[in-house]
C-alpha cells in the first residue's frame, strides 16, 4: 500500500482493480459516515420499516459488489454515491409497500425536509415523493438535482459542494435556493 494514499483511497484502487478482500478492508474506515448519513435521511422522526443500519449495509454491499467502472475518488466520492444509493433504497422499499397496500391508508415512509426555507418549520416528506420530484428535478435541471443529492443528501457544504460540481460557490448557492422552491411547490411546502 503506497503511504501518500489514505486507507479509504487506497481500499478503493484496490475494489478497483478486482481485490475482493478490499471490500471487508474498507468498512471499517467509512462504516461512521455511512452511518452518519443514514442519521440524516432518517432525522425528523422517518417512519420507515428499514431502519439506518440495515441501509447502511445494504448499500454498502450494493455498491461494493457492483460491477464495471466505479471509478470513485476517494472518500467523498463513495459517500456521495453511497447516500443516492440510500436515497434510492428507501424510495423503492417504500414503492414496494405502497404497491402492496394499494395506495390505501399506510403509513407514510417520510424523510425530513432539508428543503424548507429558512426560518420556516420543518416538515416530513414521503420519499417516494420527494424521489419522484427529484428525479423531474434532475429531467428539468440536472445540477440543480445534484446540488439537492450532495446538500441534503450527503451533507455537502455549499464550498464542498462547488468543488465536487466544478463550479463557484455563489452558482451552488443560487441553485441551492432554486432547487428548493421547486421542490417546495412540488411536495406542497
Amino acid at each position: 500500500m503506497s503511504e501518500s494514499r489514505d486507507p479509504v483511497s487506497q481500499c478503493l484502487i484496490d475494489l478497483e482493480r478486482g481485490d475482493r478482500s478490499a471490500v471487508d478492508r474498507l468498512l471499517p474506515h467509512i462504516y461512521e459516515d455511512l452511518r452518519a448519513l443514514a442519521r440524516g435521511i432518517f432525522r425528523g422522526g422517518a417512519n420507515h420499516t428499514l431502519q439506518p443500519t440495515a441501509i447502511v449495509h445494504e448499500a454498502y454491499m450494493r455498491l461494493v459488489k457492483s460491477e464495471g467502472d466505479r471509478g470513485w475518488t476517494g472518500r467523498r466520492h463513495f459517500l456521495d454515491v453511497a447516500a443516492m444509493a440510500m436515497r434510492q433504497l428507501l424510495a423503492n422499499h417504500a414503492a414496494a409497500r405502497r404497491r402492496l397496500k394499494r395506495g390505501g391508508a399506510q403509513s407514510r415512509v417520510e424523510l425530513h425536509s432539508g428543503v424548507a426555507e429558512a426560518g420556516q418549520p420543518q416538515r416530513a416528506i414521503d420519499v417516494v415523493d420527494f424521489d419522484d420530484a427529484l428525479s423531474e428535478l434532475a429531467r428539468l435541471d440536472p445540477r440543480q438535482a445534484r446540488v439537492v443529492e450532495l446538500r441534503f443528501l450527503s451533507g455537502l457544504t455549499v464550498d464542498e459542494t462547488a468543488k465536487v460540481l466544478g463550479v463557484s460557490p455563489r452558482t451552488v448557492h443560487t441553485d441551492w435556493q432554486m432547487a428548493r422552491s421547486w421542490l417546495g411547490l412540488r411536495l406542497g411546502a
